[in-house]
């Protein structure tokens, strides 16, 4: 059950050689964390296992985001992008975030393992704007048609980009690594 949390306005910032993973299954129930994960998000492990990883989502982020990251995922293909995420005292921290789809060896899903690290300003900056542009479009559509207007505005900026979200994505966190 997600806890009913008030955002507050501090930001925790991971260090540049921290590294958060987590593990879930094929319906987002978190199977595995990593230390790092439960002291940046400030949840005990037993608090965390067996919930859905969405227990961090921050209110700050645009739900056609999360649908884009499911697409991209049920076509078996991985994920990258920037998150805010909500800890447990209301803080909040961003990621750089790379999901990708863990099959067995007989090739079958059997979860998700994502691995996130610190993101750059410049990545935080550029992303922030159009996330907040998908949340006005979100709250002023009603709840069937909110996540199709907001996918709809992301795909609108990214034309007007000349960009794909998953190169725009990758752009920045080059960017950040030769910066």
């Amino acid at each position: 059950m997600k806890p009913n949390i008030t955002p507050i306005d501090h930001e925790v910032v991971l260090a540049d050689n921290e590294f958060i993973v987590s593990k879930t299954d094929t319906k987002g129930i978190i199977t595995y964390v990593n230390r790092t994960f439960m002291a940046i998000a400030g949840y005990a492990e037993a608090e965390l296992l067996g919930n859905q990883h969405n227990i961090i989502r921050h209110p700050d982020m645009p739900r056609g985001t999360f649908q884009l990251l499911w697409t991209t995922l049920q076509q078996g293909e991985e994920f990258f992008g920037y998150v805010k995420n909500l800890c447990k005292d209301g803080s909040y921290y961003w990621v750089f975030v790379n999901v990708t789809p863990d099959f067995d060896t007989h090739g079958q899903l059997r979860g998700y393992y994502s691995v996130r690290r610190k993101p750059s300003r410049l990545a935080i900056n550029t992303i922030k704007p159009i996330y907040q542009e998908m949340l006005q479009i979100e709250s002023n559509n009603s709840t069937k048609e909110a996540i199709a207007h907001s996918l709809a505005c992301l795909n609108d900026t990214l034309r007007s980009l000349n960009t794909s979200y998953p190169h725009l994505i990758l752009s920045l966190n080059k960017t950040e690594e030769h910066a």
